[in-house]
């Protein structure tokens, strides 16, 4: 397992429940992981130290965590070697790599999303702020690690957003029109024979603070399942989204196998994509695979999952001052305690060992603690409590309306 945080913690808890995995390594991994797995020490966004370590240890399969490695071709490394990995190759890896390149494979292949143009010039790009009008949404082409969009009704805001994206030669700016509607995160399995297999749906939360306000961010939360999302929705997002994109691919000659993460955003007009990731998503990853029953392998290899009936809330308890200057090293204490309630895990993201051997904050986001409950209001309850058990010396924030309104809907028309 290559990565260091919540994502890759998940992934390795569930691999580690894996009948078919005898051995678990994960590199360079975090306090958390170790508790699992064998760390080791890894320049992760070096493909070839990635094989490297794969070789040394004998790895049977090497699943790819985060996108920089897989932009940067950790996969192709790995196959010149002979080594079975899970992930896109560094040219397929740009449907993440480049916003601008995933929306012309959206375009070729009819694929819904919003309207929108990318821009190496700022007159250019203002001028269609002006024309897309608020609320605007402003996205570096380039990886940002969650942190690369503006969306805002301050024309100001959205201009200086604009400049910063294109602060450097040949960096490139896309400007889209506003989706409105709520948001939806699906996670698919693409096959090297390009089969499409869907995971549960989830929603995650990106802004900062309660109510969706503040800055953007890598994710304060996420919740499965979702009560409310209409009849079909994932079998109707496969066909009209995942299928013809991979089939684009395809007749480009980079071929996608690996995970196609869609954020949608389900409008008046029907489900439109915001973004595609190329790698599991975070924090959705803690719920889904948090309600995983059959083997994360086999799923991995194009087998069909089984789910359990439960609920899972996930909430991110982050540094203070997160995302914009997060105050690293501060002492964690009260894992134990939110581990013991009921129904918890909590999940290490942005953690480490200092000298000493005290478990410190290395990382914005610090904690992904998650709830599990026999519907929405009982796993919330879950991961809250368990929550408010863990602080961090100099602070620490999380969000407090994580699946609220879902868990309210659902209890008012007695859905689980």
């Amino acid at each position: 397992m290559v990565g260091s945080g919540g994502r890759e913690s998940a992934l390795c808890s569930a691999l580690a429940r894996d009948p078919n995995v005898n051995a678990l390594a994960c590199a360079p991994g975090n306090p958390g992981t170790a508790e699992i797995a064998e760390n080791y020490p890894l320049d992760a966004s070096d493909p070839q130290a990635v094989a490297d370590l794969a070789e040394q240890i004998g790895a049977d399969l090497t699943v790819i965590g985060p996108e920089v490695p897989l932009v940067a071709g950790a996969v192709d490394a790995l196959a010149e070697r002979g080594r079975s990995s899970f992930g896109p190759t560094a040219a397929a890896a740009q449907l993440e790599g480049s916003k601008a390149f995933a929306k012309a494979v959206m375009r070729a292949a009819g694929v819904p999303t919003a309207r929108g143009r990318d821009h190496h010039e700022i007159p250019t790009a203002l001028a269609d702020l002006d024309e897309f009008g608020p609320p605007y949404v402003v996205k570096y082409d380039g990886l940002a690690a969650g942190k690369g969009v503006t969306v805002t009704s301050d024309r100001d805001a959205a201009a200086a957003a604009v400049r910063n994206a294109l602060a450097r030669p040949h960096d490139r700016v896309v400007i889209e029109e506003f989706l409105d509607g709520p948001e939806v995160s699906l996670f698919c399995v693409v096959s090297r024979d390009g089969s499409v297999t869907p995971l549960a749906p989830a929603q995650d939360f990106k802004r900062a603070l309660d109510d969706d306000e503040g800055p953007n961010t890598g994710g304060m939360g996420a919740y499965t399942p979702l009560p409310w999302a209409p009849q079909g929705l994932t079998a109707d997002v496969v066909r009209r989204i995942a299928e013809p994109t991979v089939a684009e691919m395809a007749r480009r000659g980079t071929p996608f196998h690996g995970l196609l993460y869609i954020g949608l955003a389900l409008t008046a007009d029907g489900p439109k994509v915001i973004e595609f990731n190329v790698r599991f998503g975070d924090p959705e990853t803690e719920v889904v695979l948090s309600r995983l029953e059959s083997p994360l392998t086999d799923l991995l290899s194009g087998g069909s999952p089984t789910w359990n009936d439960a609920a899972a809330v996930t909430v991110i308890v982050a540094a203070p001052g997160y995302p914009d200057a997060p105050l690293l090293g501060g002492e964690i204490s009260g894992l134990d305690a939110a581990a013991a309630v009921p129904g918890a895990i909590v999940f290490h993201a942005g953690t480490r060992r200092d000298p000493e051997g005290k478990l410190v904050c290395s990382g914005g986001r610090v904690l992904a603690v998650t709830g599990t409950g026999a519907d929405l209001a009982a796993a919330r309850e879950c991961a809250y409590e368990a929550a408010g058990h863990i602080h961090i010396g100099g602070g620490q924030h999380f969000r407090t309306d994580i699946a609220l309104t879902a868990a309210r809907r659902a209890t008012q028309e007695g859905v689980v």
